[in-house]
């Protein structure tokens, strides 16, 4: 009980996190997304380097890890791309809902990267997910509609790089190697498209940009000791304390208010969350 108590708290802290990064994001302002990416991952990547070398395990990569680490790596970094376009265009309790269908999309890739069988609790869970999704989504003919659907594509890049993470996980990789792979990987591939639209930033969007990195690698650290703690299937679903963190974030600093329909979608994406969650903790102790 306690170890789970733990993963709980370390998991409500990576959601808060989490939603200080996807403001900082907002806050730096008129800047690519590729841009806002590089400095995110290079802080990351930076905190990473130095937990491995402190570690005495030291860097322990495998040649046979590499294609894995290469495809979360790939993912991850589209993920991150696509969802801090959807930042700085739509309500950030908007983007970070659609990021975090992450978990729905992630049970169909396990399907076809893992070979688990999902079953029909849980497809009916991604229907309703998605369901929901449409009610943030919004169906369209605007570029609102185009932003969202970017948004999705974050989450469903981002479930695939969590099942990569998991296939990399029973392959013995720790954590910090994952994490430091990922943001070297998403820095030096993001380099040339960074130089081609560099934009000169002022000290303030620097910072901002700092602080989203350094939040961004909190919230890694701390999903991973999560983790350690406990199942994903007893605490993941405290993980959409995110969405509430983001959407107060929005209306206290930047006066976002999310819209009766946005409201609707979080209920239902949230509720099947907890019903999912539930319906795990009741099958476990049968």
């Amino acid at each position: 009980m306690k170890q789970r108590n733990q993963g709980i708290a370390y998991i409500i802290a990576s959601g808060f996190f989490f939603a200080l990064m996807t403001f900082f994001v907002r806050l730096a302002g008129d800047l690519p997304s590729i841009q806002k990416a590089f400095f995110r991952n290079a802080v990351a990547a930076a905190v990473a380097i130095f937990l491995i070398v402190r570690s005495k395990e030291g860097l322990q990569l495998k040649k046979a890890n590499i294609p894995t680490l290469f495809l979360r790596s790939l993912c991850g970094t589209i993920g991150l791309i696509c969802n801090f376009y959807a930042v700085d265009h739509m309500n950030i309790a908007d983007a970070n809902m659609l990021n975090k269908l992450s978990p729905f999309f992630a049970i169909i890739m396990s399907y076809f990267i893992l070979k688990e069988k999902a079953n029909k609790v849980e497809w009916m869970a991604v229907i309703i997910a998605f369901l929901g999704a449409l009610f943030v989504v919004k169906p369209s003919f605007s570029m609102e509609f185009v932003y969202a659907l970017i948004g999705v594509a974050g989450g469903l890049t981002a479930g695939m790089a969590y099942t990569f993470v998991r296939k990399l996980g029973k392959m013995g990789v720790k954590g910090p190697v994952i994490i430091m792979f990922f943001s070297v990987f998403s820095c030096v591939s993001v380099l040339p498209f960074l130089i081609a639209s560099y934009i000169p930033m002022s000290g303030k969007q620097l910072l901002y940009l700092l602080a989203a990195g350094g939040f961004a690698a909190g919230g890694q650290l701390c999903i991973t000791a999560a983790y350690t703690k406990a199942p994903a299937k007893e605490i993941s679903v405290f993980d959409y304390t995110q969405v509430v963190f983001a959407a107060l974030l929005g209306i206290l600093f930047l006066g976002q208010i999310p819209d009766i329909y946005s409201i609707i979608g979080y209920i239902i994406i949230i509720g099947v969350a907890i019903w999912k969650w539930s319906y795990n903790m009741r099958r476990d102790r049968a």
